[in-house]
């Protein structure tokens, strides 16, 4: 028997394992094949989240079905530590990130929290099959407050990040006084500076962060943890 009729046994042994119990699990389960990272199978209420067929998520390739369905700003932050679990390579190992999804019927994104392992390997242990399970962040009652501030938060960050860094060390300090409420006069007497030189600061904050909006400030110094 050829290597490539081997792990396809291999696969579709493993396909068949996850989908006797993939209804009771309370997410959308996913297992990709990262020979090429297709989507080797996906349980039936991913499929009719995003409106396709079995056989038509398993022939797409991998850039079009990340395309279509996710928002790549996400995959920046995830995609590395999804690789560094399969370099690890270790049963133990999980990865855990939030992402956009785009549903068939909706042109809004869909917020899940999403956990990656290892599922099956090959005959000389390289992971081959890693398996996904996706939890809408709305079915957490719970955690909906408080994940959804730190994913507008994260979502600022990245968007924002080009003017921050434009901003001096003092500044970012001046910056973080601001968002406190702080006067220039009481930045002034904790700074031990000038009033005058507070004020040139928040100024020139204000022109490189290119708002005069409080709500704003705050928000680059809730995103950027100065405060």
């Amino acid at each position: 028997m050829s290597q490539n009729v081997l792990i396809q046994s291999k696969i579709d042994d493993a396909i068949a394992k996850i989908s006797a119990i993939a209804d009771e699990l309370p997410g959308v389960v996913i297992l990709h094949d990262l020979r090429d990272w297709s989507v080797a199978w996906m349980s039936e209420r991913g499929l009719q989240q995003l409106g396709v067929s079995l056989e038509d998520i398993t022939k797409i390739t991998a850039e079009e079905y990340y395309t279509r369905y996710f928002n790549g700003d996400d995959a920046k932050d995830y995609v590395p530590k999804i690789l560094g679990l399969i370099e690890q390579n270790n049963d133990e190992d999980l990865c855990t990130f939030f992402q956009q999804v785009r549903f068939s019927n909706s042109s809004d994104w869909n917020w899940h929290m999403s956990s990656v392992k290892v599922y099956i390997r090959d005959e000389e242990n390289k992971p081959l099959l890693v398996i996904t399970i996706a939890l809408p962040i709305d079915s957490m009652h719970h955690m909906t407050v408080k994940a959804s501030r730190l994913l507008e938060e994260n979502n600022f960050l990245r968007n924002n990040y080009h003017h921050f860094t434009k901003l001096s060390s003092r500044e970012r300090e001046i910056l973080g006084l601001m968002a406190l409420g702080k006067s220039s006069s009481e930045t002034a007497e904790k700074l031990f500076i000038s009033t005058s030189t507070v004020e040139t600061h928040r100024k020139n904050i204000k022109q490189k962060l290119n708002t005069h909006c409080y709500y704003e400030i705050c928000q680059y110094a809730r995103a950027f943890d100065l405060i």
